[in-house]
Order: structure tokens, then sequence, then C-alpha cells
């Protein structure tokens, strides 16, 4: 009986210590679920929106391939010799081949992915690729076979804005040709996408002798591969549906990992904030714990209930987390598309794909958060003495005792050691593993670093009585201040860091734009049209340009499971160009030798390096010797650039589709422009964009604040996060300070004077906090800069500090903590002195 009155008044205890604590303290309650809240919303709307965008994305590529189970594609867009089609259909375990034109073009403003397929073939091996011919009395059971048909997936009808039965003008490989819509691709929804009969896609869009993929069903895969590979063109590549998913993941997997890092940080953050909240509250009901351990109940009674209450506030943040996040990824979607802005998945429209199993991970990882950070405070009140804590609330540490140190500088060391080893399978994961370990080790550091940087004052003393005690009571109590500080100290080094690394980032993007945009002018081509050079002689000898130079661009696929690289030809001098922005090169090039120059990306990626000579499949796999390498922030997957003599010579290849324009000096750049529009063929001007290096650079700018509009996102948050700890922490800590203030009042203290020692106390705390925060996320960008960034994109940069950001964000800080501290102290000073210090008596 006893056993079972004492577990019911156990029950009761811990049913009135926390519901009395949600009564009387609702707003600490609802502040330390809002920071699990937007931790979890933060990272299930990160996950959702990039499940939901790879989602589209593989369903586009699915629509474009047909789900081939093997395929041979060309290394680039000029395609490979249709002689390798039969020799491939009669492989050993192969059953059937479908040979694929595939071209980039244009129905109005709308982009298609238009395929020329033999029908016949296409029904055996891709039969997602054939259409529905429409139902009305004009259409013919050889609709599939008439040259002039064409048939878009639903996705493309409806953007195109046409309709069955209607002629559009269809833009590709500089060929403008009239098509009827002559039915639709009901499997490729995912897909922007239009077929016509492979003929008259080599017939019409002058592809004729050349196709682009050979799409294979198998009778025996493990003797086809080998065969196949055997009888492989040098320009082109044997692709999986495995592989075609791992291109396209690769295209966006840092960017997204990236995000997904981040928002954990963003949750951890919020631990953090509980951990305050709860340690406060802890201090605060210190003597009611005492109580109860003097009356009989257990240590681990009082851990239970303050964990208890961390379990509680981590069910409801997560769940209003997971409600807010699918929110937020709704929104997302709608707002930025699948990649976020950063251009990964252009003109996608992807629906939010909801994750089960990521909602279950995420709710976990919010009440992990919330139950750690209730942890610590739970131990610290199970082990206090009864005795001593009904008479001693608040920090009783000796203000003459020495604060260690060398837990923090262990953990950052420990942080600095994981960020310097290398990644893992192209992911910067030790690099997030030391940032963590150094956010740690910064919170952990903040008691010795508040001691530090108040004794000075606190030996100094001061005139001002409630300056003095200010200092005294913060110097004195180091563990109190810390506590207030680590949410504040995590929230603004994470911001900090974010901040400098994009600053550095986009101030580094904007001098390379500076160096590379050299010219006056700038044109391009769209669609797959190119300048031929009957149109590049006239268009050279327009009146009031000095000096033109014509180049050719192409994505160049050097492995089926990586992103192409960008082939560049254009007239190279020796890799004298001023506008390449050369960080290494080579001593010579030797006589004979090819020269190549690569981006940074590629040698990363590659392991491309100076003096080294590598194989491309450019006309065969010819061998080039690598010049030197470029810096180069617009192409993440790599670039290559070859002299255009050497590409005109190796590939036959006459077209060309950018031009670079020096104007005369004194001539008028926009009269330029209009008489280079005006020597371009009537149907090649539509398809031809004319820009001056400022929109160029604006436009570029632009994009580059998009893809990073997430990021400022994160960094709104985490100094909202910030500040509202700052308020939350004060204010509690000022309102637990009640029988204190009576306490001065009855030595003489004016309230006036209260006031001033609380906005003191505020200011220091609050200045503190930003000045650990500050020298902490400095640490972590350097991290991100020379660490995560490298490794992730394979761009390097120099690190530029925000300067106007640090200050705004010190004065941010200590302003509110002054302000909070004021507010709650007229709440705590509001009844009488006597009133105050009543339980004292």
């Amino acid at each position: 009986m006893a056993d079972r009155a004492g577990g019911f008044s156990g029950r009761l205890a811990l049913r009135w210590l926390i519901g009395g604590e949600w009564r009387f303290h609702p707003a600490r309650f609802l502040m330390t679920a809002v920071s699990i809240a937007v931790g979890v919303a933060l990272g299930f709307a990160v996950h959702l929106v990039n499940g939901s965008a790879l989602a589209s994305f593989d369903g586009a590529m699915r629509g474009i391939s047909g789900a081939a189970e093997l395929s041979i594609r060309a290394t680039s867009p000029l395609g490979f010799d249709e002689r390798v089609y039969p020799r491939v259909a009669t492989a050993g375990g192969v059953a059937d081949t479908s040979p694929v034109v595939s071209l980039d073009a244009r129905i109005g403003r709308v982009r298609v992915t238009l395929l020329g397929v033999d029908v016949i073939r296409a029904a055996a091996v891709t039969p997602s690729l054939i259409g529905l011919r429409a139902s009305g009395p004009d259409t013919q059971n050889d609709a599939v076979f008439d040259e002039a048909a064409l048939f878009l997936s639903r996705r493309a009808l409806m953007q195109t804005g046409a309709r069955v039965g209607s002629v559009v003008t269809v833009v590709a490989n500089g060929r403008t040709v009239p098509l009827r819509i002559a039915g639709t691709l009901p499997a490729t929804d995912d897909a922007t996408i239009g077929v016509i009969d492979i003929a008259a896609a080599q017939w019409r869009f002058g592809r004729l002798g050349r196709i682009d993929r050979l799409d294979l069903a198998l009778s025996d895969r493990a003797a086809a591969e080998p065969a196949l590979r055997a009888l492989l063109p040098a320009d082109a590549v044997l692709s999986t549906p495995e592989k075609q998913n791992a291109q396209g993941d690769a295209l966006s997997r840092a960017y997204r990992v990236n995000l997904d890092m981040l928002a954990l940080v963003a949750l951890l953050t919020g631990g953090f904030l509980v951990y305050s909240a709860q340690s406060l509250s802890v201090v605060r009901r210190q003597r009611a714990f005492a109580l109860l351990r003097t009356l009989g109940m257990p240590r681990g009674g009082v851990m239970a209930a303050v964990v208890v209450e961390g379990v509680a506030i981590g069910v409801v943040g997560s769940a209003v987390g997971l409600l807010a996040g699918y929110g937020l990824a709704w929104a997302a979607l709608h707002c930025f598309g699948g990649d976020l802005g950063a251009g990964y998945f252009a003109g996608g429209h992807s629906q939010v794909v909801f994750q089960p199993l990521a909602a279950m991970v995420f709710f976990a990882l919010g009440l992990l958060a919330a139950c750690l950070g209730s942890a610590l405070p739970a131990r610290v009140a199970a082990r206090a003495a009864p005795a001593a804590a009904l008479k001693n609330v608040g920090d009783v540490i000796d203000p003459r005792q020495r604060i260690a140190w060398w837990p923090a500088a262990a953990l950052l060391v420990a942080g600095a050691g994981a960020a310097v080893l290398p990644a893992v399978g192209g992911l910067p994961l030790f690099g997030f593993a030391g940032m963590a370990l150094m956010l740690a080790g910064g919170v952990a550091g903040v008691p010795w670093f508040a001691r530090t940087l108040l004794a000075p004052l606190a030996r100094r003393g001061a005139a001002n009585v409630p300056r003095l005690l200010a200092v005294r009571h913060l110097h004195g109590a180091p563990g109190e201040a810390a506590t207030a500080l680590c949410g504040i100290v995590a929230s603004t080094a994470l911001m900090i860091a974010m901040a400098t690394m994009v600053t550095s980032f986009r101030g580094a993007v904007d001098d390379w734009l500076g160096d590379v945009l050299g010219a006056d002018l700038y044109a391009r081509t769209t669609a797959g049209a190119s300048f031929d050079p009957a149109t590049r002689t006239r268009l050279a000898a327009t009146p009031g340009i000095a000096r033109v130079a014509f180049s050719r661009q192409l994505p160049l696929t050097i492995a089926a499971d990586r992103p192409p690289v960008s082939l560049i030809a254009r007239p190279e001098r020796n890799g004298r160009d001023p506008l390449l922005v050369l960080i290494d090169r080579a001593p010579s090039v030797p006589a004979g030798a090819l020269p190549v120059w690569v981006s940074e990306p590629a040698q990363r990626l590659y392991g491309w390096e100076p003096g080294d000579t590598i194989a491309l499949p450019i006309a065969g796999r010819t061998r080039f010797f690598v010049a030197g390498v470029w810096r180069d922030y617009g192409r993440q997957a790599g670039a290559v650039l070859i002299d255009e003599a050497d590409y005109q010579r190796l590939t036959g290849d006459e077209g060309r589709d950018e031009i670079s324009v020096m104007v005369t000096p004194g001539q008028d750049a926009d009269r330029v422009a209009a008489g280079l529009t005006a020597r371009l063929p009537t149907a090649l001007r539509e398809q031809v964009e004319i820009t001056r290096p400022a929109t160029l650079r604006k436009l570029a700018l632009t994009l580059f604040d998009r893809s990073f509009a997430v990021t400022y996102l994160l960094e709104a948050v985490a100094i909202l996060v910030g500040l509202a700890g700052v308020a939350a922490t004060m204010s509690a800590q000022t309102i637990a300070r009640e029988r204190e203030f009576g306490m001065l009042r009855h030595l003489g203290l004016t309230r006036r004077q209260l006031m001033s020692m609380l906005a003191t106390e505020g200011a220091i705390v609050g200045l503190t906090g930003a000045l650990a925060g500050i020298g902490l996320g400095l640490v972590l960008a350097q991290v991100l800069i020379h660490v995560i960034n490298p490794q992730s994109f394979n761009w390097t940069m120099t690190t530029r500090i925000p300067v106007g950001t640090l200050f705004g964000v010190a004065a941010a800080l200590t302003g509110a903590a002054a302000l909070t501290a004021v507010l709650a102290g007229r709440r705590a000073t509001a009844r009488s002195a006597i009133t105050s210090v009543r339980e004292d008596w």
C-alpha cells in the first residue's frame, strides 16, 4: 500500500509541477515549442521540395528516355554516325533497337525536347514515345508516319496553348519547320517533349546521317553489355536508367544536401533554445524541487518532471513543424520552383509529394532536440542538494573560482580536425560534422568568454552604482549568463557564417564577371540555331565593329553517370586571352600537342592538372595537353576550352552559337547591335539574343540571388530565432529575480536605478552574445568557404567579411536584450518591496 501511495503521490507531484509551469508560464512553453517547430518546418520543407523536384525530374527524364533497358548515347549534341545502328542491332543479347534523334526545340516561347523516332522500332522498345492519334475525320491511320505530324506530351500541349489538329512552327537546329499536332503522348505527362518520325527529323532539321541515341531492349543483359562496349563509337557512352538518374541527381545533390544540413542546424539552434528555457525554468523552480526532494521524491522524479516537459515541447513543436513544413514546401514550389530558384530544374512544375518516412524522421529529430535540450537541466535539478537549494536560487559559482576552458577548446579542435577530412562520395559530410562540433565548442566556451570579458570591468569598479551592480552580477553568475546566451550564440553564429559565405561568393562572382565580360556586345543563338560561315562573314563586316570573335559551346559527356561538362571552342592565343582568368598553367605546351584549358570545377572533378595528357570524346578519343586551369563560376559541372581552329579541324562542325563584339571607339553600341540584327538571315533573327555586358552581369547576379534565396531565408530565421531567444531568456531571468529587486529597493535603490541596472545587464548580455556569435560565425564561415563550398561545388574563393552585417547584428542583439530586460523589469518591480521579499521573512 505504501508503494502504491508513494507512486500515486509521485505522479500527482509530477502533474502539479508540469501543469503549474504551463499554466503560469505559457509564453515560455510556446516559445520553446515554436523554436522546435521552426527547425522541423525548415528541414521538412526543404526535404519535401528536394524530393518532389527529383521525382518530377526523374519523371521527365523517363519521359524523354522512354524507359529503355539500356541506351547508347552521344557524348555531344553533334550525335554519332547512324551506321552504328545495324551493328548494334545484331549484337549478342540485344532483342530490339530503336534509333532516336534528340533536338532542343522551341514552339513559340516554349522550350521542347523534340525526338525523332522509328515508330515500328519504338513500339517494341519504348512504347511510351508512341503518340495516340486524335479522333476526327481528318486523321488517318498512318498519321504517325506523316513527315508533318507532331505528337506532344500533355504538358507541352498545355504550355504551348495549341490544340490537336492545329499547325505550329517548330524551331530546332537553326531550322524553322511547320508541323501539325496529330495527337498526344499520354505516357509522358512529366516531360515537355514532342515526337516526330525520325526520317522527317533528320531531313527537315539537318541531321542526315547522325543520330543521338539507340534505345535497346535486351534478351541477355550479361551478354549484351560486353558486346556493346566493343562496338561503342568513341563519341558515345553506354547508359542505363540508373546512370541517367544518377546524372540528374548529381546536378543538384550538393545544393540539396547543403540546404538539408543548414535546416538541421536551425533545428540544432532550436534545441539550444530549449536548453536555455528549461535551464531558466529549473533555476526558478529550484526551491520547489528541493521541497519535493525533502518530502521524499527521488532524483528520478525530478528528472522525469523536466524531461516530460521536454517531450511535450518536442511533440507539440514537431507536429506543428510538420504541418508548417508542408505548407512551406507548397509555397516554395509555387514561388521558386523545384530547384528553389537555383536553376537546376528550370521549367519544372513540381507538385508536393508527401513522404511519410521523412515526416517520421523529422518528427523524431524534433523530439530528440527537445529531449536533449531538457536532459542537462534535468540532471542539474536532480543533483542539487535539497538543503542548499532551499536557501539558494540562481548561479552559485564562486566568482573567484576559475571556469574550465579546455572542454570548449577540445570541441573546437576536434571540429577543425573533422573539417579538413576529405569529402565522402563527393559530399562534405565531415565538414558539416566539424561545424556541429565547433558550434558546440563555441557554446560550451560562453561561460569562460563571459567571465574573461567582464573581469576587467569587475576589477575596475564604477562610480555608477546600477552599472557596477550589473557588471558584478554577471561576472559572479557566468552560468546564468551562459544559459541566456547559448541560443543567441548558436543562432548568431549560424547567421554570420552564412552571410559571410554568401558575401564572399557573390563578391567573387561579381569580380569574375568583370574580368570575363570584356566585350561591348554579346550575341547567342537559341533552340540549337547556329551562325554558318556565310552569316559570320556578313556579321564581321558590320560597320562600327573593331573586333569580333565567334565561339561554340556544347555539352560533352565524359561519364554516363555525371553531368556533362561544357565544351567551349573559341579563338585562343596560347591561353593569353585576357578574358580567360587563369589560376594555374603548364610551363609550356609540347610541340605538336593539342592544348586544352580546363575550368577549376573540371580540375577538381576529374583530377586534370596542368601538364597532364587527357582523352576527350571529340572526333573519337582525341588526346589533349592540359595547358592551364581557369576560374569559372558559371558551370558547376566543369568546362573545357579548346582553340576554335582545332575544334573545326577535328569535328568539321562549321556552326557557331556565340559572338563577342568589340565596338570601334566612338561608335554607339546600340547602333552596332541594330546593324548586326539587320545582317542576320530573316529566319535567324528571332533565334538570336543580343545583350550588353551590364545586362548579362545584372542577370547573372539576379540568378545568383535567386539561387541563394532560401539561404537568405535561413539567415532571417536564424536572426529572428536569436532575437526571440534574447527576449525570452532575459524576460525569464528578470522575472525570476523579483525578490532580489525587492531587497535592493530596501537598500535604497530607486525603481529608475533598477531599470538602469537591468538595461546595462541586458546590453552586456546581448553584446557578449553578439561578440561570441560573430567570432564563432566567422570561424564557421571559413569551413563553409574553404571546405564545404569547394567539396560541394568545386569553386574556391577568398573570404569577404560583411562588416555592415556584423555591426547590425551586434546592435540588434544588444538593443533587443536591453529593451527586453527593461520591459520585464517593469513587471518584476511593479509590486511593493515588502511584498517582493516576504518569502524571505
